[in-house]
């Protein structure tokens, strides 16, 4: 059984306040990355990375492997850190039990996947390879702003925070793809398809995660 927690407006979390969830998901990418470069950056981000031409032919494990590998401590630390902000409040309302803890990173997982998908589906033969956490990462954010109602139920799909919040995401994402940088990617090609993919699936799946965990209030419409 696990302890209920206070829901309502997600709020800054300090790192070691933060549902240990949400920390340890944090660490894990943190040790890939090392594991990376034990390994040899290279080798593994050329066998493991996300490439559409690879997919094509069957080889799918890069959807997953993908989101674990970043190109440098930059890339790596910026998503360790927007994933711990907006992953806390996640985790918060997901539960910090063993149930909600595997909810929790199976959404991530879950979202990051879809996220590559949408890469994958934009680029159906490129050869560059893609990688990083920030899909999986944009749909914490994504599911964060259905906590911005000072209460227990989630805001609307087409509430006013939701909505401003995604169209922020996408104007910054635009300009992303535009001029093809953004903090902590160097001289790196952004996929802002990722995020934008990521970001759509965290929208519309946090509610069913939350109602199969039995974590909505009794009225609370699922996809509303």
């Amino acid at each position: 059984m696990e302890t209920p927690e206070p829901w309502g407006r997600p709020r800054r979390e300090p790192f070691f306040q933060a549902p240990w969830p949400a920390v340890a998901l944090v660490a894990l990418i943190l040790a890939c990355y090392l594991l990376e470069l034990a390994l040899g950056a290279d080798q593994v981000v050329q066998r493991w990375a996300l490439v559409s031409a690879s997919l094509d032919k069957g080889r799918l494990a890069p959807l997953v492997t993908a989101i674990f590998l970043h190109g440098s401590w930059a890339h790596v630390l910026a998503n360790a850190g927007f994933i711990l902000a907006f992953g806390a409040p996640v985790s918060r309302r997901m539960g910090t039990g063993p149930l909600g803890a595997l909810a929790y990173f199976t959404f991530f997982l879950v979202c990051g996947v879809i996220g590559n998908l949408v890469f994958w589906a934009t680029h159906p033969s490129g050869v560059d390879g893609a990688v990083g956490a920030s899909g999986a990462g944009s749909a914490l954010m994504a599911a964060a702003s259905r906590l911005l109602t000072g209460g227990p139920r989630l805001a609307p799909l087409l509430s006013q925070p939701v909505i401003v919040m995604a169209a922020v995401f996408l104007v910054a994402n635009v300009i992303i793809g535009v001029v093809g940088w953004a903090p902590g990617a160097g001289s790196a090609r952004v996929a802002w398809e990722v995020h934008l993919g990521g970001y759509a699936a965290g929208l519309v799946l946090f509610a069913p995660t939350l109602a199969l965990l039995g974590r909505l209030e009794g009225s609370e419409p699922i996809t509303a």
